[in-house]
C-alpha cells in the first residue's frame, strides 16, 4: 500500500489519482463502488457507442488523421491501430491465462472462483480493463480525431476505475487476506514493470475464442465502418475489389458460427 501521509500536499495529490482508489477516503470509495455497480451492468454497450460516434466523426471530417499531410495521417492511422490492437492483445493474454470461473463477461454480478494473482495479474490488478481502455482509445483514434481519442480515453478511465472498484469490493469479501496482500504490492490500473509471476494455469485457446472474438470483430467493424463513412456511406464509392470488406464478411460469419456453437452446443460449456 502506498504511503499517502508523507505531507498533506502529497496526500491530496496522490490520493486524487484514479489509479489508487484504495487510498481514497472509505466514503468516497463506497461512492465509486456504487456508481461502478450501475456501470458494470451496462458496460457492454460502451464499445457500440464508441464505434457509432466514431463513424459519425469519420463521415463529417472524411480524414484518417487530424493532420494536414497524408504521411502524417497515415502514421496516425497505424499508431491508432497499434493502440487498439495492443489493448486486444492484453485482453487475449489475460483471458487465456486466467483461472476458470473468473474474469467473466457476466452482466449481473462479479464472479470469482479464485483470486487471479499470476500472469498479467502480477503486474496490474485489472489487466482486462487496461486492455479495454487501450482498445477503446485506439478505436476512437481511428476515427481520425485526436479530440475524440482523448475524450474516450478519459471516459474509459473514469468508467472502468469505478467498475473495477465495485469488483474489488466483491473480491475483498471473497478473499480478504489474499486480496489485501496482493493489493499491497500490485497497482490498480497503471501496470508496474517488474514482479512478473509465471501464470498458474496453461493458456486456454478455446476460452480466448469464446471470450474475445466479439472484441476483435468490433475492431474490424470499426475499421470498416469508418472507411465506409469516409466514402459518404455510398456503395458506389467502394473500390472495385473491396478485399477488406470481404474479409470483414468472413470474420462476421466466423463470429456468428462461434455464437451459435456457444448457444446450441457444448463446445465451450466447460470453459467459463
Amino acid at each position: 500500500m502506498r504511503n499517502c501521509s508523507e505531507t498533506p500536499r502529497r496526500r491530496r495529490f496522490s490520493c486524487a489519482l484514479p489509479f489508487h482508489p484504495e487510498e481514497q477516503h472509505p466514503m468516497y470509495q463506497h461512492e465509486l463502488a456504487r456508481s461502478g455497480e450501475a456501470l458494470f451492468k451496462i458496460r457492454g454497450h460502451y464499445l457500440t457507442a464508441v464505434v457509432i460516434v466514431g463513424a459519425m466523426i469519420a463521415y463529417h471530417f472524411r480524414a484518417i488523421g487530424p493532420f494536414a499531410t497524408e504521411s502524417a495521417n497515415q502514421a496516425w492511422f497505424w499508431v491508432s491501430l497499434a493502440v487498439a490492437s495492443a489493448g486486444a492483445l492484453i485482453r487475449i493474454i489475460t483471458s487465456g491465462f486466467a483461472a476458470l470461473g473468473t474474469s467473466g463477461n457476466s452482466k449481473d454480478a462479479p464472479v470469482a472462483a479464485e483470486l487471479n494473482t499470476t500472469g498479467p495479474y502480477s503486474l496490474v490488478r485489472n489487466p482486462l480493463y487496461v486492455g479495454r481502455i487501450l482498445n477503446f482509445t485506439g478505436i476512437a483514434m481511428l476515427s481520425g480525431s485526436w479530440v475524440y481519442g482523448a475524450l474516450v480515453f478519459l471516459i474509459s478511465v473514469i468508467v472502468y476505475e469505478r467498475v473495477a472498484v465495485f469488483e474489488e469490493e466483491f473480491l475483498r469479501t471473497q478473499f480478504p487476506e489474499a486480496h489485501a496482500a496482493w493489493a499491497a504490492k500490485v497497482p490498480f490500473l497503471l501496470p508496474r514493470l517488474h514482479g512478473w509471476l509465471k501464470p498458474k494455469y496453461p493458456f486456454w485457446v478455446r476460452r480466448c475464442i469464446r471470450r474475445e472474438n466479439k472484441k476483435l470483430f468490433w475492431l474490424a467493424t470499426a475499421l470498416l465502418a469508418y472507411d465506409f463513412a469516409r466514402r459518404g456511406f455510398d456503395f458506389g464509392q467502394l473500390p472495385e475489389n473491396p478485399v477488406w470488406y470481404y474479409a470483414w464478411a468472413v470474420l462476421a460469419l466466423v463470429s456468428l458460427a462461434i455464437h451459435l456453437l456457444r448457444r446450441f452446443t457444448k463446445t465451450f460449456a466447460d470453459i467459463s
